[in-house]
């Protein structure tokens, strides 16, 4: 199969080769895909793409145009594409349904103890021979109550670890698996009574802006706040406001809403920066990775591995099972 891969970073060349074995012609571009980087399509079966490339109806228009038949994302979320465009053309989809939940739950993890311990603030102290220890007093996780929102494969990974630190652990999710490690309560309930809220759900159309204005006032004061999964699950613009006041003590991101076209690159010399992210950064109390939850060798592999697994089922003319997110099986997917 002949296949095109946007948005290549150089780290992920290794584990793409290791996996494809020389099966599939692919050439490897660090261009994003967009409306005028779709000419690299030309004369190709598939498109592998990720969460930052344009796949909006206008790109699988033109994608469809030059005779692509497939689309794979190197992600579980699968928001970025218009499945419903693709339908219409008869342009079947795929993702990484899950390959590395842990990675993602440890880098929550990370989040939540490198803002309870101020572990940058001290670092940067350190640096400058500062070792007054004023203001950087943190809490025991132990006897805490982790609300976690979303209970697939990441949410059950970071339930085991904050189990495992002696938290309380509590959980919603419209689909509860049986298990003996969280605490199944309403949503309510759960911002009621968490300490420290985790997102580990996928965004869709009914869930955008899941954390509101609304759902912050029900949270505890002072409330710590992670998300690992997409950026438009959060209201900055609310959050911001919860800064402000107290009502967030913590917040925790590797995703952003406006982060299309700004992650994954480089703009430190960029004249002009975001207005919210800049504003989100002059608190203190606020850590933002650069979506790299993921970024582990075994989170990386497993993408890879899966990708060339959905592009070898296809050749051989098969579906691609629980990997197939065409519009018609309307499956979400948490990443």
């Amino acid at each position: 199969m002949k296949v095109v891969a946007y948005s290549i970073k150089p780290f992920e060349k290794e584990f793409l080769s290791k996996a494809n074995q020389k099966k599939h012609d692919i050439t490897l571009i660090s261009n994003p895909l967009s409306l005028e980087t779709s000419v690299f399509a030309e004369g190709k079966d598939a498109v592998v793409v990720f969460t930052n490339d344009d796949v909006s109806e206008p790109v699988i228009n033109r994608l469809g145009e030059l005779g692509i038949k497939y689309v794979a994302t190197r992600s579980a979320g699968t928001d970025h594409i218009d499945r419903d465009a693709a339908s219409r053309l008869g342009i079947k989809i795929a993702n990484v349904p899950y390959y590395s939940p842990q990675a993602i739950a440890e880098h929550a993890v990370a989040l939540a103890f490198a803002l309870n311990r101020k572990i940058t603030k001290a670092d940067s102290h350190c640096h400058q021979f500062n070792f007054i220890n004023d203001g950087l007093m943190g809490f025991n996780f132990a006897g805490k109550t982790v609300g976690l929102i979303g209970l697939g494969k990441t949410g059950m990974a970071a339930a085991t670890i904050f189990k495992g630190l002696g938290c309380r652990v509590i959980g919603y999710d419209m689909i509860f698996p049986e298990n003996d490690i969280i605490e199944a309560v309403s949503l309510a309930d759960l911002y009621a009574e968490a300490d420290i809220i985790s997102l580990h759900i996928p965004l869709t159309a009914a869930n955008r802006h899941f954390i509101s204005h609304e759902a912050l006032s029900n949270m505890k004061d002072g409330v710590m706040l992670l998300n690992t999964s997409r950026g438009a699950l959060v209201d900055t613009t609310a959050v911001i406001q919860a800064l402000q006041t107290g009502k967030i003590g913590y917040l925790g991101l590797d995703v952003y809403e406006f982060e299309k076209g700004l992650f994954f690159e480089d703009h430190e010399q960029d004249h002009v920066k975001d207005t919210l992210l800049s504003q989100l950064m002059q608190f203190d109390n606020v850590l933002i990775t650069p979506h790299q939850a993921y970024l582990t060798r075994e989170a990386l592999q497993g993408i890879a591995d899966q990708t060339i697994k959905n592009l070898d089922l296809w050749q051989q003319n098969k579906c691609v099972g629980k990997a197939c997110v065409c519009a018609k099986n309307c499956r979400a997917a948490a990443g």
